[in-house]
């Protein structure tokens, strides 16, 4: 009979920490721990957390930027030239065939939405500004919701509002030795309370080292479930919220198979952000 693999391992050579112990145990009582690789060092926290400055810096600059009347295409030029200023790569330019440096999805976009030059911004569109930067091999990853104009329908406003709150929530129940069911279950419980459906198809993740890391932040779920989260972890939560439905399509004339559309087609709103787990909770890498 083959023995499960044991996912948490001490260092050779040294005596188990407290960590450690409290790790092992879990994991003997049949819970998803996470691998070493993916408690990230001091000095690896400190680069994530450059990044995140560029990254905040740049959606500052859109937010400077955008107005009624202008074109997606300029925030993605906005976006790139910042990158360029302050020596940062946009991760999302060229991964896996995506065309541009950042997202812009409007109103019913859930997400991935591309930017264009035939997207043209109108008073009362909602729409998310998703950034991803890598400096010096470092990454950080957030996404904001603007109210083109600063003035929309009330439905628009409360959908971007509580969007927000999901990620607040789903943030505060996220404690070391937590799990990340913990997070989902506290934005779905507040989506729902408001009637709004929360998207299954896409997940937040873990970040740092590559985009797209260990664990899978799914933003609905019950407590308890998922991995363990352990000081040292880093990981976006970025909860997508739609008007009605939680179901969602990429449009089949869709020429580069990206943009990720609410299945009713009425609006959605994304907040997201890149935290560490520390040793008294969650602090935040990117604003």
């Amino acid at each position: 009979m083959q023995l499960k693999k044991k996912r948490w391992h001490c260092l050779q050579g040294q005596e188990p920490t407290e960590m450690d112990l409290k790790i092992m145990a879990l994991e003997k009582k049949g819970k998803l721990v996470p691998t070493r690789d993916l408690i990230k060092t001091p000095e690896q926290i400190e680069g994530i957390r450059k990044s995140g400055v560029v990254n905040t810096g740049c959606l500052d600059a859109v937010a400077e930027a955008i107005h009624v009347g202008m074109n997606t295409q300029e925030i993605d030029d906005i976006c790139m030239q910042y990158c360029k200023d302050h020596n940062a790569i946009p991760a999302c330019l060229n991964y896996e065939g995506y065309p541009k440096s950042v997202c812009t999805s409007i109103n019913e976009v859930v997400c991935h939405g591309i930017p264009k030059e035939e997207d043209v911004l109108q008073e009362g569109d909602i729409v998310n500004v998703d950034m991803t930067t890598i400096v010096d091999g470092y990454y950080a990853d957030a996404s904001r919701m603007f109210i083109v104009g600063g003035k929309t329908t009330p439905e628009k406003e409360q959908l971007v509002r509580v969007t927000k709150e999901c990620l607040e929530l789903g943030a505060e129940a996220a404690k070391p030795y937590s799990y990340v069911g913990d997070i989902g279950h506290a934005i779905q419980k507040h989506a729902e309370k408001n009637g709004y459906g929360v998207v299954r198809d896409l997940c937040g993740h873990g970040v740092g080292l590559d985009f797209h890391e260990q664990p899978d932040v799914l933003h609905y779920g019950h407590k308890g479930t998922g991995m363990l989260l352990v000081p040292g972890m880093v990981f976006t939560i970025e909860p997508m919220i739609n008007m009605g439905t939680w179901k969602v399509f990429i449009d089949a004339d869709d020429p580069y198979g990206w943009e990720v559309i609410t299945g009713d087609e009425l609006p959605s709103a994304q907040w997201e952000h890149t935290f560490v787990m520390t040793e008294h909770g969650l602090e935040i890498l990117t604003h």
